[in-house]
């Protein structure tokens, strides 16, 4: 099934055709429980992973025994899945509960040392051909994602992701017993396997970054359009909400900056990097619904509707930043 955004409420480049300036193609990727293939793009699904290569690991010094054992983490899933689609009214069975309550955070691998190297899990896969604007190094047509799942890393304790570009077409036998680590630090940091239906939509900067002027008029009309609201003639609207930037995992566009504010992310080279992927925890704001796809709508109510992958980290979203000059170049996270 496609998935298809509905037209902006308003055309807000006829409004301030400044903005044509500020405008960016991204490519939502609407993931969707399924059960993908390796030869198709994914979150967390079987990547096309060749059988005679080592399998990405974590090699830092940081606790990996201890927090939710990973068979727990899927377990509570499938039990809660089925729970509510079996009767979302009443919820787990008093034997369900009971299984529940006994998946405890704690010390699941005691021979586990800090120094251990442990599998990075699979985070998404990425083919070219499915995802518009994505570009790697020469001849590279396939992306895969990799993070530890240990927010452990670093000054600021994030996550450790790995990007590996590759070319699909070299890939002859395919590691089919993926490597999977035994404990994870948190239950959000694992993604449930996913089918992705990507879309290509039109972004407008974050509003702290357009000109001063265009700022003030858009304030201006925001103002108008509350004032219009409260006397019935109108329904609430906002650059930020419904206008600008689009939710959910995508490949492309811009960042919000809602929780710190704009920050420049420069790469070791001096270019300005840009957003490759977006990591999300909802699919759709709460607060403005004007982004959900026409597809979603009678179903957007739904236990997990808004949130298909289990993801959640940092305050809700990780963004991989890469070098628009040189895709080789490290890449750079930021979480908001």
């Amino acid at each position: 099934m496609t998935r298809t955004t509905p037209e902006r409420p308003v055309d807000i480049e006829a409004m301030f055709p400044e903005l044509a300036e500020y405008r960016r193609t991204s490519t939502r990727l609407h993931p969707r429980p399924g059960t993908p293939k390796p030869q198709e793009s994914s979150v967390a699904g079987p990547f096309l992973w060749p059988a005679d290569e080592p399998w990405p690991m974590c090699h830092a010094v940081h606790e990996k025994g201890r927090g939710d054992r990973l068979a727990d983490v899927r377990l509570e899933r499938r039990i809660l899945d089925e729970a509510w689609r079996r009767d979302p009214h009443r919820g787990p069975s008093d034997e369900e509960r009971e299984t529940l309550a006994g998946l405890e955070t704690g010390l699941h691998a005691p021979e586990l040392r800090d120094t251990d190297p442990i599998p990075m899990l699979a985070g998404a896969q990425l083919f070219t051909r499915d995802v518009p604007g994505l570009t790697g190094p020469e001849g590279c047509d396939l992306l895969q994602v990799f993070w530890c799942p240990f927010e452990a890393h670093g000054p600021d304790q994030t996550m450790d992701v790995v990007l590996k570009w590759r070319r699909a077409r070299e890939v002859a036998d395919v590691l089919t017993e993926i490597p999977e680590p035994i404990v994870v630090g948190r239950a959000e940091c694992v993604p449930n396997p996913c089918v992705l239906h990507p879309e290509e939509v039109v972004e407008h900067e974050w509003i702290e970054l357009l000109s001063e002027d265009i700022q003030e008029r858009i304030g201006a009309w925001e103002e108008d359009l509350m004032d219009a609201v409260a006397e019935g003639e109108e329904y609430e609207l906002s650059y930020t909400g419904d206008l600008s930037i689009a939710p959910g995992w995508k490949v492309g566009g811009f960042a919000r900056w809602g929780l710190t504010g704009p920050a420049r992310i420069d790469c070791s080279c001096g270019a300005s990097m840009r957003p490759l992927l977006t990591v999300s925890d909802e699919e759709w704001d709460w607060g403005s619904l004007t982004w959900v796809p026409l597809e979603d709508r009678e179903v957007m109510d739904a236990m997990g509707a808004s949130d298909p992958t289990g993801v959640y980290v940092g305050r809700g979203q990780m963004r991989i930043f890469t070098c628009p000059v040189d895709p080789t170049h490290p890449h750079r996270l930021n979480f908001q």
